[in-house]
């Protein structure tokens, strides 16, 4: 999956609206397209925002709203509570739509744009390029590169395979490479010596897998004898 970008993953055709599209139409689109967001495009083809599902949901629960009171609206923002109003109350794309647009170029890697939409809380990031769009990479995209075949790489040699588990290992403050040794053979990571616990030994192996090259792995350790704890 690391090898992958967002050139791998995009979707390219994208499905696009103009600012002054009425926001019935939006999501009569959205529903007849199976989409769940709509970029908004300018007149030059650069992106303005994007419409969600989310906006739509908002746009109609805004029927709802009840008039601010005075004791609050001393304490609300007037600039913000004027941009909900708009955005729950609007009537075209560019009124309700979200301005603020989580993008990454087609050279982003999945783990980045994994990370993006994880810590933004989002379901889909644009791929743009000068601010003009190149795709759209949905969660659904992300899945399909989870079980996509890893590009095929030059074959390592089992002392190189060795030296990047131990590498990896010792960004790990779980993992010991004193009392827990390391050998690769023909491609199988083994892991030899002690190992502290049941928890750490499941790390290892995940971590042993994410090396270039590993074919598998084998643990041959034993639990940590108690002497061994008393000096550590």
């Amino acid at each position: 999956m690391s090898t992958l970008t967002a050139r791998d993953l995009m979707t390219p055709d994208v499905v696009t609206v103009p600012p002054e599209t009425p926001v019935v139409a939006v999501a009569r689109l959205l529903a007849e397209r199976g989409i769940s967001a709509v970029p908004v495009l300018d007149k030059a083809g650069k992106v303005m925002g994007i419409v969600t599902e989310a906006d739509l949901i908002r746009r109609l629960a805004g029927a709802e709203d009840q008039p601010v009171g005075w004791l609050r609206s001393l304490f609300s923002d007037p600039g913000d509570q004027a941009a909900r109003y708009a955005r729950t109350h609007g009537s075209t794309a560019e009124e309700i739509m979200t301005e603020h647009v989580v993008s990454v170029t087609e050279a982003d890697t999945a783990p980045h744009i994994a990370h993006l939409m994880e810590e933004k809380g989002i379901r889909r990031v644009l791929v743009l390029q000068d601010g003009r769009l190149k795709g759209i990479v949905s969660r659904a995209d992300l899945l399909r590169a989870l079980v996509s075949p890893p590009k095929e790489e030059g074959e390592l040699s089992d002392e190189r395979i060795r030296q990047a588990v131990l590498a990896a290992m010792r960004k790990e403050p779980w993992a010991d490479t004193f009392y827990t040794l390391v050998e690769v053979r023909d491609g199988v990571v083994e892991f030899h010596g002690f190992m502290r616990t049941e928890q750490v030994r499941r790390g290892l192996k995940v971590l042993a897998e994410q090396v270039p090259g590993v074919k598998g792995v084998e643990d041959n350790t034993q639990p940590m004898p108690t002497y061994l704890y008393a000096g550590m």
